[in-house]
This record gives C-alpha cells, sequence and structure tokens, in this order.
C-alpha cells in the first residue's frame, strides 16, 4: 500500500499516553514504529483497566483499553535500558531510525548515553523528540507530573465548569486526558516539520515538548481575552466567553447544544423560537452587544426552549441553517449514521486471535491512505523479528541475551 511516511523508521521510547499517541499517528501514516517496552511488564498502561481485551477463550489479557487506544500499528520489543548491552541494542537501532520519541524523566537517559546528543553523533540525519511534563528547562523540569495536574496548572480547568456560585461548582477536568493527547498531536506535527527540514538540510534535529507548554498554549483566545482585557476568565459552565446565545438549553424533552456565531444565524435562531422581537432589540443588535447583555437575552431564550423537544428544536433550527446538536454518550455516537459513515469504529486482528476495537484516525487522505494493518502488539512479540532483521542478530545471540535479562 503506499502512505505517506512507510519509508520511515520511529524508535518508539514512550510509554503512558503523549508519547505512544504521537507515535500513533505516525504508524497510521505507514511509519514502521519499533515499541520499546521494560521485559516482563512493559508500558504501564497495559494494565490500566479493566476492561480488558479479551482473547478467542474469552480469558482477559494483559493488555487494557487504554493501552489498546494509542498502540495500534506498532511493533513491540522489550530491552532493558538499564542494561549495558541493551544500551547498544538500542544505540544500533538509532543508527537505523529516523526518527526517535522519548518521555523520560529529564537527564535518565543522557546517564544511559541515549540522549539526543549522544546518539546525533551516530546518526545525524535522527529526529529526537523528548516529551516531558515541564519541557527540558526550567525550575520545574526535574518533575514527575501527569494530566490531572497540567489540566489545573494550565488554566484549563479554572474556565471548565459551573459558574462560580451555581451548584456543583468546582474546576472541572475534560474527560479524556487531553494534555496527553494534545501534547501528542503537537509532537505529531513537529515531527513531520523537523523530517521536512531533514528534507532539505540532511540534518535532524532535537524537539523538546512539554505538556504544561502545550495546555497553556490551549487556551488561545481565552488567553487573549485576558491580555486585552485584563480580566480573569471564569468558569461559564456550557456557555462561550464571547459568543451568543451558545451554549446549552433545556427542552421539554432532552437538551440541545445552539452555537450561534454571527448575526445572520442569531436572526435565524429568533424566528424559528418564535422570538423575532430579540432580532429587533437593539441590546442584541451585534455580538458585542449580545455578549454584555447576555443574562437578560438568555433569561427570555430559556424558558421558550421548553416548549418544544430537543429533537423537534434540531430538525427545526437544521432546516434554517441554524447551528445546533444533541449530546450524545458514547453508544449514541457511534451509532449515529454519520459517524458510522465515516467508520470511525473500527476492528483490528490481534495476536490474541481476536478481533481488537479502536477507533480511526480522523485524518483523511486522498492518495495515501491511512494504514490499519493490526491491533496493539503483544509485549514483546516482534523483539526476536526487530533484533534479526534490523540488527542482523543471530537466534544464538538473541537468545544469550533473553538470558541475561537484556531482553
Amino acid at each position: 500500500m503506499n502512505t505517506t511516511l512507510g519509508h520511515l523508521r520511529v524508535l518508539d521510547l514512550t510509554r503512558i499516553l503523549a508519547g505512544p499517541w504521537a507515535t500513533q499517528n505516525l504508524a497510521d501514516m505507514g511509519a514502521e514504529v519499533i515499541k520499546v517496552e521494560r521485559p516482563g511488564t512493559g508500558d504501564d498502561t497495559r494494565a490500566w483497566g479493566p476492561p480488558f481485551l479479551k482473547n478467542e477463550s474469552g480469558c482477559e489479557t494483559t493488555d487494557s483499553s487504554y493501552f489498546l487506544a494509542a498502540n495500534r500499528g506498532k511493533k513491540s520489543i522489550t530491552v532493558d535500558l538499564a542494561h549495558p548491552e541493551g544500551q547498544a541494542l538500542i544505540r544500533e537501532l538509532a543508527r537505523t531510525a529516523d526518527v526517535i520519541v522519548e518521555n523520560y524523566k529529564v537527564g535518565t537517559l543522557a546517564r544511559y548515553g541515549l540522549d539526543y546528543s549522544s546518539l546525533k553523533a551516530l546518526n545525524p540525519r535522527l529526529v529526537y523528540c523528548s516529551i516531558t511534563g515541564f519541557g527540558q528547562s526550567g525550575p520545574y523540569a526535574a518533575l514527575p507530573g501527569y494530566d490531572f495536574v497540567f489540566q489545573g496548572m494550565g488554566g484549563l480547568m479554572s474556565i471548565t465548569g459551573q459558574r462560580e456560585g451555581s451548584p456543583g461548582d468546582e474546576p472541572m477536568k475534560v474527560g479524556v486526558a487531553i494534555s496527553d493527547l494534545l501534547t501528542g498531536m503537537y509532537a505529531t506535527t513537529a515531527i513531520l516539520a523537523a523530517l521536512e527540514h531533514r528534507n532539505l538540510s540532511g540534518q535532524g534535529q532535537y524537539v523538546d515538548m512539554s505538556l504544561l507548554d502545550c495546555v497553556v498554549a490551549l487556551s488561545s483566545y481565552q488567553a487573549i481575552n485576558y491580555f486585552l482585557s485584563g480580566n480573569i476568565p471564569r468558569r461559564m459552565g456550557n456557555a462561550h466567553s464571547n459568543m451568543v446565545p451558545y451554549q446549552v438549553f433545556r427542552c421539554k424533552e432532552g437538551d440541545v447544544i445552539v452555537a450561534v456565531g454571527n448575526d445572520s444565524q442569531y436572526r435565524a435562531f429568533c424566528k424559528v423560537i418564535g422570538r423575532e422581537d430579540l432580532a429587533a432589540d437593539e441590546r442584541y443588535a451585534t455580538p458585542g452587544q449580545r455578549n454584555r447583555n447576555r443574562d437578560s437575552l438568555i433569561s427570555q431564550i430559556a424558558p421558550t426552549m421548553l416548549t418544544r423537544t430537543m429533537s423537534d428544536w434540531i430538525e427545526l433550527m437544521e432546516a434554517a441553517n441554524v447551528p445546533c446538536g444533541p449530546i450524545y454518550n458514547l453508544q449514541q455516537v457511534f451509532e449515529d449514521p454519520q459517524i458510522q459513515h465515516r467508520n470511525m469504529q473500527l476492528s483490528l486482528p490481534h495476536s490474541a486471535g481476536v478481533q481488537a476495537p479502536t477507533v480511526a484516525n480522523p485524518i483523511r487522505f486522498s492518495e495515501t491512505p491511512l494504514q490499519y494493518t493490526r491491533s496493539a502488539p503483544l509485549l514483546g512479540e516482534h523483539t526476536e523479528a526487530v533484533l534479526t532483521e534490523a540488527l542482523n542478530l543471530t537466534a544464538e545471540k538473541i537468545e544469550n541475551l533473553r538470558r541475561k535479562g537484556v531482553i
């Protein structure tokens, strides 16, 4: 199959989510991704269940849903990086690699001679990406951290949750590990940019990714709101800081999202709900005026929304080109005809002898479609094959390494 990155080899020294998410993106685009795991235990997330994948006999495997979500299409080898012979294996693999991605604590791989400076001497074309909580520099660089911490430190939780003073108004995290996933996506972009630079210059480079940096960057327009006004953004529940009406409304049955983004949509919305008077009212004539007078406007819209069901309102608003939508649970998401049409739910062959579920990558290429060949690998499934094919090690040498606990 013709793929975008089929000519690349990626050495994946990551675990948990941010790094594996980045390397899974590269695997989806066709890169050969060799995931290096600890002998015996592997990536921490293999154990982050239940639920766990069941094999063809109906028994639970040692691979959790969390691990399956971020490691499809990769090869797994087990190498003890603390062992000198294990370090030598990684150095030899680095000679053949285009990209290395790692998320060890700052300084750890330098102790093993596996840092960028050491490996660059062996392979000047190497693109080496480090993913850490706080980056490679600064007063917090040596500290560990998890997604939850960065959602708080990066300001995201200060603007997520119910309005202060309302029931349940505590700061709220996002329902997925957004710091990890976001950093994984930024890392993918950075790696691809570094590879393009290498195509022009012949030189690799070092990429320093920080989860905290990425969450701070995510504040985007909220940060600019603060810079321009001096006012600290607050939690607004499901309302929008700049656009009104842009929130969830309770209906006669169910709830509906209304996402009015401009004046023509606002006028159409007012017509749909039978409140053309609100479109003519000067207090709500522009986005700025609606924002300044949001409380009085919403207090008039909310009772009207209670007169019809969510399904009724969606049908009426879609006919009038008013942006709107339902709030689905995940079962409803994957039953939706649009999601099914886009083939967002997939099943891939797993070495446990079953089909494993996965969620498709949203990227769609016209000429080099993404490839989904296999689910996440079993621990060490490809150790012998990779060491034989990539490093030309003999069966005797591999067995000797296994006896020593190196692999």
